[in-house]
């Protein structure tokens, strides 16, 4: 058993995916808790599909990609803020306009620069988190640390604004300002992860370990430490399922985040389908 466990280690890329994954499933799940919190997981799928443009132009003029894909992020995130604040369009139709605008663009923009370029759609898409090199580890560090000592400094501040934001609002706290932080941060998570499980899989690891740790536990805290915990043991048994069965890295990680998820959807002590359906009996 502790040879399964140890041998891929011997592999540097594995070594430095191992460390990527660890990171990415505690970041997402953390900034996710907000999305579940707040009802708001189109605002992840919004933002992640966002990227595509971002990392096109600068593939194209030859910038950094994780510079691109947090510019087209934050991008589309000011455009569905406007949207919605300057006409009678609902947010979440405001998100979906915007998302699949920027997707359409980046599928666009991508499929010319392959004409030219040899490109890899799939990469951006679903990520290889095998191919990522010591620098994308020391950038994905970086950008953890950064969003997760946002979040401890203004913990109370935005429990308070995501549970009761005409409250928060009503006692002086600059809403619109932690709004746009929020945003800026689910920018920032999405970009780090994008290497990993790439932009359209990263929604599941925002949503799903949060999700399934807020059907274990009542507080936003334990949600955030429940979910990271999730969060690590989907991202490496994602891992050594793919090491040792072939299978695409980032599809594997999610697999087990959502397989844990419908064990707890049945399960859960307190919201669990199978064990109210015992009590009932």
């Amino acid at each position: 058993m502790l040879s399964l466990l140890l041998d891929p280690l011997q592999y540097g890329f594995m070594q430095r995916s191992l460390v990527v994954a660890i990171i990415v499933g505690i970041l997402c799940s953390v900034v996710g808790s907000y999305l579940v919190v707040r009802r708001m997981a189109l605002l992840g799928d919004a933002i992640s599909h966002s990227l595509l443009p971002g990392l096109a132009i600068a593939f194209i003029i030859g910038a950094n990609l994780y510079l691109g894909a947090f510019i087209a992020a934050l991008l589309s995130a000011v455009m569905i803020s406007w949207i919605h604040t300057r006409s009678q369009i609902k947010e979440d139709a405001a998100m979906g306009i915007v998302f699949s605008a920027f997707f359409a663009l980046g599928i666009t923009l991508i499929t010319i620069v392959q004409k030219s370029n040899k490109i890899d759609l799939n990469h951006f898409l679903f990520g290889n988190i095998l191919g990522v090199t010591r620098g994308e580890v020391r950038d994905t560090a970086i950008i953890a640390a950064l969003v997760l000592l946002a979040i401890v400094l203004f913990y109370k501040e935005l429990l308070f604004f995501s549970f009761d934001p005409l409250g928060a609002q009503a006692t002086g706290l600059p809403t619109n300002w932690f709004d746009t932080g929020l945003m800026v941060l689910f920018a920032l998570t999405v970009v780090a992860s994008m290497k990993a499980v790439g932009v359209i899989l990263v929604l599941s690891l925002l949503i799903t370990p949060a999700a399934t740790a807020y059907l274990l536990v009542p507080r936003l805290h334990q949600v955030m430490f429940v979910g990271g915990a999730i969060g690590v043991v989907s991202s490496l048994s994602g891992m050594y399922l793919s090491y040792y069965f072939n299978l695409p890295s980032g599809a594997a990680i999610v697999l087990v985040a959502s397989l844990l998820f419908f064990i707890a959807l049945l399960f859960s002590p307190s919201q669990g389908i199978v064990v109210k359906a015992i009590q009932r009996a």
